[in-house]
């Protein structure tokens, strides 16, 4: 029996059908789904996550092959298709559920984010703050259907500002 070598990942970039698409694009990556996480409602629903009341990010969970794709290599892409400087907010989405946010499954990937988090704010370029929040991944709560693969069953090519 061939052991299962795959490993989480669950990040909140804002508008999590972009960030859903540039995830399943990874070598490596063998499977993404979108959902909800961090907050305090039991089985949320789109609708309560935009309403604000719920507390959750809109997430991706990422299942990835850690022979293939390292963890820090989902960092920089997570870096790379946001903008972790702004609260609350990305592009044209405002609201509590489109901050920036890496849930971790264990305490290297916390050590890992922490890490890449610092090496990037003393970069330059970085000359606002990075508000990215890191906590423990909780509950992922999976969104509706229609909101799995969003802009491969659209045909759509990005989520507004990507």
């Amino acid at each position: 029996m061939k052991e299962n070598k795959t490993q989480k990942a669950t990040f909140g970039a804002g508008c999590f059908w972009g960030v859903e698409d540039a995830f399943r694009k990874l070598k490596g990556v063998k499977s993404t789904k979108t959902g909800y996480m961090g907050g305090h409602l039991k089985d949320p629903t789109y609708e309560d996550v935009c309403r604000g009341d719920s507390g959750h990010a809109e997430v991706v969970q990422v299942t990835y092959n850690p022979e293939e794709v390292s963890y820090i290599d989902l960092l920089d892409l997570f870096w790379k298709i946001h903008d972790p400087t702004t609260l609350n907010r990305q592009g044209p989405d405002i609201g509590y559920q489109y901050r920036s946010a890496i849930f971790y499954h264990n305490l290297e990937q916390k050590a890992q984010a922490l890490i890449s988090m610092e090496k990037l704010q003393s970069s330059p370029g970085y000359d606002r703050e990075i508000v990215t929040v890191i906590e423990p991944a909780t509950t992922f709560y999976q969104a509706e259907e229609y909101h799995q693969q969003y802009l491969e069953k659209t045909g759509k090519k990005s989520c507004h500002f990507f």
